[in-house]
């Protein structure tokens, strides 16, 4: 996968891509073909690229299909091939960062959208996320607690410190789980009221024994510093799942 991410980072139009996506997600086709100087079938080959090696997402919103930036493998590479090289405190100069949209009205639109490929199976991934021995090894050292009944009640505990709660407004498992969250002593979120998160868990299409994961966080339109911690906090997570179900490791700081 690594050769295809660096592939299709290799064409500076698809860069562009990438960097448009950065300064404004969840684009429609139309509206990526505009700043760039060639046919809408010379951008749709690029995108498929971009998509095929997981740099970005689409998810079909009303009649439209939406591309959104996908930081997970971003941030591989950066733990693989960078971050050995550099400062644990350069890591906020160098993590690539979505702007929240401004100015775009359409209801009911995903914003946020990462996806990681695991080598598990959609229970191991559930049971990871709703376990809370397991998931305190790679949420940034959180374990998330509930009944997982729709709902009911769940929240994040760093040690005696509790650091987020929600509810869940949906569950099926081991294929989805959708929940309102609220950080409580996060700097800046005191007055963010709740937006969702839901996790899309299927089994991958041509890969045996691979589990996609897609993290969806929406409804943010009143908690920007929220949407920003999970912003750059949850493509972490996702990496740090991914290396704990495949190696029984932990990522460094999750």
């Amino acid at each position: 996968m690594n050769n295809e991410i660096f592939k299709a980072l290799a064409d500076p139009s698809r860069r562009m891509l990438l960097d448009l996506l950065h300064k404004s997600d969840g684009r429609t086709l139309n509206d990526l073909c505009a700043p760039l100087d060639m046919s809408r079938f010379g951008v749709m080959k690029h995108l498929n690229i971009l998509e095929e090696a997981g740099l970005i997402t689409t998810r079909k919103v009303g009649r439209e299909k939406l591309h959104y930036l996908n930081a997970v493998p971003i941030r591989q590479i950066y733990e693989r091939w960078v971050s050995k090289y550099t400062e644990s405190w350069a890591i906020g100069l160098t993590s690539l960062q979505n702007e929240l949209e401004r100015g775009r009205n359409m209801e009911n639109k995903p914003r946020h959208v990462n996806r990681i490929a695991i080598k598990a199976s959609p229970e191991h991934v559930w049971q990871a996320l709703t376990d809370p021995a397991k998931t305190s090894k790679f949420w940034f050292n959180c374990a998330l607690r509930s009944t997982w009944e729709i709902d009911s009640p769940f929240e994040l505990w760093n040690g005696e410190e509790k650091k987020a709660e929600g509810i869940i407004l949906a569950i099926d498992p081991p294929s989805k789980l959708v929940m309102s969250w609220r950080f409580l002593s996060l700097p800046g979120t005191a007055g963010d009221s709740p937006s969702r998160i839901t996790w899309e868990i299927e089994s991958h299409a041509e890969l045996e024994g691979v589990t996609l994961v897609t993290v969806v966080h929406d409804e943010f339109e009143q908690a920007a510093s929220t949407a920003k911690i999970l912003e750059n906090g949850l493509p972490i997570v996702l990496s740090g799942m991914k290396t704990l179900l495949e190696t029984g490791s932990t990522l460094a700081g999750s």
